[in-house]
């Protein structure tokens, strides 16, 4: 019974400590979320969502992943404005690791945060739809025409493409469905059933996935932002597989932080005010969870079955 009672507080405090983390990036590293964003609400909705994920073998998610995936995957959300509750990501276990990954919804309000874009957008092209690309006078790559007609909505995918509208111009990225199919297969979901039954979903969310890394990338946006949105996006691939066993030192970082806040509370509780080197000591152990952040989707309410990895 005790043990049940404190598998049930860990998680809670461990929400407590990413939005304690976050207010004091605002305040020491100019962190700035969207206007109509409330973290607690985020980071309250990801818990209630985090007791329902399991891994392969139906084990709880918050019973067999480490504090460290846990509190970087809540971190990622909440950096990159995100909500479980308005189906823009999800959480995946792969081992003893907790993952977060962004929907297509969720891609598109992340690169909405960046400075100068007025636009996102991704569409399908189906087997005898118009559409035609070209280059424009500094040699990039533009769609010239896509007319997209009903009867063709049951056809074959043959490909896939994405916008991203700034200030300076429009930037589009295309992907033919054999590049969609390579991408699909070096990710940790290959052969995943959701990526047959939601093709043009999936296709929208790989294609505006790549744009997003290259637009990011050349942007002059906080590191804080475009770190957790490459992160994220990087999870989903086997060829950036990162070791799930986190390293002692990790793990002692974490458990001095979840120590030193949970001692902050009592503290607080019993109207005992902190020392100086108390916070200096918080924040440093602070810095270390919030470094070495891992990056992260899937489309609309649509949400990947089996797709955890033991």
């Amino acid at each position: 019974m005790n043990n049940q009672v404190v598998q049930q507080q860990k998680p809670t405090k461990l929400t407590d400590l990413v939005l304690d983390r976050v207010k004091q990036m605002q305040d020491t590293q100019d962190l700035s979320l969207p206007k109509n964003y409330n973290a607690s609400n985020a980071l309250n909705a990801a818990f209630l969502e985090l007791q329902k994920v399991q891994d392969r073998n139906h084990r709880p998610a918050l019973e067999v992943c480490s504090h460290d995936s846990i509190v970087k995957s809540l971190l990622d959300m909440t950096l990159q404005g995100l909500s479980p509750a308005k189906d823009q990501c999800y959480f995946i276990v792969y081992g003893n690791e907790l993952q977060m990954q962004r929907s297509y919804f969720g891609t598109v309000a992340a690169v909405k945060r960046l400075d100068g874009v007025k636009k996102v957008r991704a569409e399908v092209v189906h087997e005898d739809d118009t559409f035609a690309i070209g280059a424009n006078e500094d040699m990039e790559l533009i769609v010239k025409q896509f007319i997209p007609k009903f009867e063709n909505q049951d056809k074959p995918i043959i490909g896939a493409f994405a916008m991203i509208k700034t200030d300076e111009g429009t930037d589009f990225t295309v992907m033919t469905k054999k590049e969609i199919n390579q991408s699909w297969s070096q990710t940790r979901q290959k052969n995943n059933k959701v990526q047959q039954n939601f093709s043009q979903e999936m296709a929208k969310r790989t294609v505006l996935n790549r744009a997003a890394k290259m637009f990011i990338n050349t942007s002059d946006d906080s590191d804080l932002l475009t770190g957790a949105i490459n992160d994220t996006t990087s999870n989903e691939y086997d060829d950036e597989r990162r070791d799930v066993t986190p390293v002692e030192d990790e793990k002692q970082s974490t458990d001095k932080l979840l120590e030193g806040f949970q001692k902050s509370q009592e503290e607080k509780a019993k109207g005992v005010k902190q020392d100086g080197n108390s916070n200096e000591e918080q924040e440093a152990n602070g810095e270390e969870v919030a470094d070495g952040q891992t990056e992260l989707s899937n489309e609309g309410t649509i949400k990947p079955a089996d797709e955890a990895d033991s």
